[in-house]
């Protein structure tokens, strides 16, 4: 999916959802030979029982999809060892039993060629993991995500129209 509209429309609802969750356990793809974080593997993060599976693709190409993913055990891709663990990466596995407050998509508004893709942030009420996309292949950020990001929440309730009642009294 491209663009916010899309992924808000196909995907904000469950999202939305999530907020109130605690985060049981991030799963990152591991390569067993290099030791390192395999960045073009789905981010997969559970909710108890409630997976989120992300993963950016191209310039601005977002997949996200739902508990489809095995996080225990190996992962096929050929020509790597690929193992699924939570513990490998401090951030993320800090963040783990810690309620959601709040999922953002954030919409890349630089003037580059990166204008117009979206990550999506997970905020927690210490803490945060934002999946953003690193050229083709998922990257992590564990920070206030950078200027060039507009945020739109979609767990905090827009504010309600005040009614001419509640305008006078103001």
């Amino acid at each position: 999916m491209c663009g916010r509209a899309a992924i808000t429309a196909g995907h904000g609802d469950r999202l939305r959802a999530l907020v109130g969750r605690t985060l049981t356990r991030a799963w990152l793809l591991w390569d067993v030979a290099d030791d390192t974080w395999f960045a073009d593997g789905p981010v997969l993060l559970d909710f108890g029982g409630e997976q989120a599976e992300i993963q950016h693709r191209k310039f601005d190409d977002l997949a996200v999809s739902w508990n489809s993913l095995a996080p225990r055990g190996s992962a096929h891709w050929p020509g790597f060892d690929l193992r699924r663990r939570h513990d490998a990466v401090p951030a993320p596995a800090s963040l783990q039993g810690r309620v959601l407050r709040d999922v953002e998509l954030l919409e890349w508004r630089g003037d580059d060629a990166a204008r117009g893709m979206v990550a999506i942030g997970f905020v927690f009420p210490h803490g945060r993991v934002t999946v953003f996309n690193a050229l083709d292949e998922n990257g992590l950020g564990f920070t206030a995500p950078e200027p060039s990001y507009e945020h739109h929440s979609l767990g905090q309730p827009a504010p309600a129209a005040m009614t001419e009642r509640e305008e006078g009294a103001a």
